[in-house]
């Protein structure tokens, strides 16, 4: 550490998860790396940078000061007003006050443009490493691609990898000179062998250089959307690599273990983000490592607490200024689930982002790609900061001239991953889409993630602007900012040669709160009440859902939130029976899927030992998972579940069920019935209670549910 911070506080939390492996090296003591990720402005929540200090102080009094090492794997300069305001320079001066020594630039240290880039870097107390960020001009990485630290006896390498998803998730014209020549390169091509190879020598140099230990520090994530360049993906092509500290994907991973290109176990750890934990790696004297999480911890340095404070205060006073109210909480996340949307659905921040671009600029068309919409904003007063939360990255707004075939190909671009998220999803305004999910991708990219080709079917159908269907043909006016229009952000390349309307006319942020305060009269209002939105985006995932039945959106709701699948890749079969299994892990995974601890072995296990523990499944009833269940029966269960979050009927109840045949209904349901119809979650003339439950049914219920319990959180 390059400070010397405060004096030791006993170590309150850690949740370890150890791993060993031998190493021939011997030293006198203990080395620790602690490690943050994707921190992303997050000063001073859940543990803070003040936080962090201190458990920095605790572990160099355990191993002696030149024995820690603190480092970050990227993302940490961006989202939030801290760093919009400052571009990101208030950050790196916190991170220097806490002592950072290795530093790795991930893709969103790149937002404020490549001047400002790597004038942060340069500001690092830390060493910036990174071996694939290359300077196609010179031949030479821009910083060093490794950094050695000397404990002693023993030396440790630490290597740099910046993901080369920072071309489209980042802007793609900061890479380039201003004739459009790509002059930066991040070791790119579509089978990840070029990003491999130069790991691998800055691998080797460092060995040969001296190194006992490597371990990468790597802003490479884990999925679909950053292959073939995830973390796992290095580790499995190259040799050398000790263990790998790993960010992007904000996967929480105290330690999990893969073979690399020689079978030879690596561990690879990451810490979520916001600073909801700090890893630590220990590398003891035997030659051993392990890696921990320290979760939970409360302590903070006053100094590094202090210093924050000094810096928020500078500009507090602006961002708590109220400049406008909503009636309605808008949302980026799933209100009943907490699962953020904004990047597979619609949701209605989003449309209130769109319609500002589309209102504003006057356009046909505005889209916001829901990677841009960054936070939730509360029902009551809206302050600068939750605009700026919203809108971090300050991009300004453009106008292009687009054909309907652009607009198309740019639908397919973004919806290319749904149900799954994408940066680039669509938020829109002026028209509406349907995404076709059960059809396979059929998108083609270059070895950069730009948008090239559209090679089969397309998912997206249905699209239609002001109520008439698109014109492929047609040229319409298209509103959204420079990001996105102008620089091929997130893969979109095909307007950036389109004729400018109107270029960069204000911030994004700008943008929004203008639309609130000019065309809204200061006040958002029930027009956008349903999280939801306004119904512009239909996910259409089965062949079998016809747009007009009337458990459609149903079905989509419960499909996209994880809730039920189809009973193959393209159908649902919504007219199919609906047994006690299928229906107890439903609510199951309504419910989050709560961790249970069950020995059984069958698909709906975990869901049993739920509901039995929550009385959903009562003591008294014998479950049947194969029993297809009447209509009452799913009354019986839904009920139950509803009691067991603390609803239902309480005391003396009376309603009237007006049904037809109520007569028929068992006794024992007729409360749950009766609480289920109140609720509108039922509804109809008759019950017919012992009639088959359905899948289509099934899907229903749990959405009415999911509404109802929305509508109650939100008072």
């Amino acid at each position: 550490m390059k400070k010397k911070l405060v004096s030791v506080i006993l170590v309150l939390c850690l949740l370890i998860l150890p791993y060993s492996t031998a190493f021939a090296a011997d030293t006198s003591g203990e080395i620790i790396v602690l490690y943050t990720n994707d921190v992303h402005c997050g000063v001073d929540e859940n543990i803070g940078y003040a936080g962090l200090a201190a458990y920095a102080a605790e572990m160099e009094a355990v191993a002696g000061e030149k024995n820690v090492t603190l480092v970050d794997a990227g993302d940490a300069v961006q989202g939030a007003a801290i760093g919009t305001l400052s571009k990101g320079e208030y950050i790196v001066e916190i991170m220097n006050y806490v002592g950072y020594d290795i530093v790795v630039p991930g893709n969103h240290e790149f937002d404020y443009g490549m001047e400002q880039m790597l004038a942060l870097m340069d500001m690092h107390d830390a060493a910036v490493v990174s071996a694939n960020f290359i300077d196609l001009r010179t031949g030479e990485t821009v910083f060093e691609p490794y950094q050695i630290i000397d404990y002693g006896d023993v030396q440790v390498a630490y290597v740099g990898i910046t993901t080369p998803k920072a071309f489209t998730s980042s802007t793609p014209k900061y890479f380039q000179d201003d004739k459009g020549n790509y002059i930066y390169s991040l070791s790119e091509d579509d089978t990840g062998e070029a990003l491999y190879n130069v790991v691998q020598k800055a691998v080797d140099d460092a060995i040969e250089a001296g190194a006992d230990y490597v371990i990468a520090v790597g802003h490479c994530g884990i999925g679909d959307d950053v292959k073939p360049w995830q973390s796992v993906d290095i580790i499995a092509n190259t040799t050398g690599i000790d263990a790998f500290i790993d960010a992007h994907s904000h996967d929480t991973i105290p330690g999990e273990v893969y073979k690399n290109k020689a079978g030879e176990d690596v561990i690879l750890s990451s810490t979520g983000t916001k600073l909801a934990a700090i890893g630590k790696l220990v590398i003891t004297p035997e030659g051993k490592i392990t890696t921990a999480l320290v979760t939970d911890y409360t302590s903070k340095d006053a100094d590094t607490d202090s210093f924050i404070k000094g810096i928020q205060a500078e500009f507090d006073e602006l961002l708590n200024k109220v400049v406008a109210k909503t009636s309605v909480s808008l949302s980026i996340n799933d209100p009943v689930t907490g699962k953020r949307i904004v990047r597979s659905r619609e949701t209605n921040l989003g449309d209130l982002a769109a319609d500002a671009y589309r209102t504003l600029l006057g356009a046909d068309i505005a889209v916001v790609n829901g990677g841009g919409i960054r936070a939730n904003i509360a029902a009551g007063d809206i302050t600068f900061n939750d605009i700026i939360s919203v809108h971090p990255f300050g991009n300004a707004a453009c106008v292009v001239e687009a054909t309907g075939q652009e607009i198309l190909d740019m639908l397919e671009m973004g919806a290319r991953n749904t149900p799954g998220e994408n940066g680039g999803f669509m938020q829109v305004s002026g028209l509406t889409y349907e995404i076709h999910t059960y059809i396979k991708n059929s998108v083609k990219l270059d070895d950069k993630g730009n948008f090239v080709s559209v090679d089969g079917e397309y998912r997206v159908k249905n699209v239609k602007v002001g109520g008439k269907p698109l014109d492929l043909n047609k040229t319409y006016t298209l509103a959204s900012h420079n990001y996105m229009l102008k620089n091929g952000g997130d893969g979109f390349t095909m307007f950036m040669d389109n004729k400018l309307l109107q270029d960069e006319v204000m911030l994004d942020n700008q943008v929004l709160i203008t639309y609130i305060v000019d065309e809204l009269g200061g006040v958002v209002g029930e027009e956008y009440e349903n999280p939801y939105g306004q119904g512009r985006i239909r996910i259409v995932p089965f062949a079998d859902l016809a747009p007009n039945a009337w458990y459609s959106d149903s079905v989509i709701y419960v499909y996209t939130n994880g809730i039920m699948n189809g009973v193959s890749l393209s159908q649902f079969k919504p007219d199919s029976d609906l047994t006690q299994a299928m229906f107890v892990t439903m609510l199951y995974r309504f419910a989050g899927s709560p961790e249970i601890e069950s020995d059984e072995a069958t698909w709906y296990s975990d869901a049993f030992v739920w509901a039995t523990e929550n009385g959903v499944i009562p003591e008294d009833k014998t479950f049947s998972p194969n029993a297809v269940l009447t209509r009452e029966e799913m009354a019986g269960f839904l009920y139950r579940y509803v009691q067991s979050t603390g609803g239902g009927f309480t005391g003396t109840w009376m309603f009237n069920l007006e049904y037809t045949d109520k007569a028929d209904i068992c006794e024992e349901y007729y409360e749950a019935v009766a609480y289920l119809t109140m609720s509108k979650i039922f509804t109809g003339t008759s019950f017919n209670p012992d009639s088959k439950a359905t899948r289509a049914t099934g899907a229903a219920v749990l959405e009415r549910l999911a509404s109802v319990l929305a509508a109650a959180a939100a008072k």
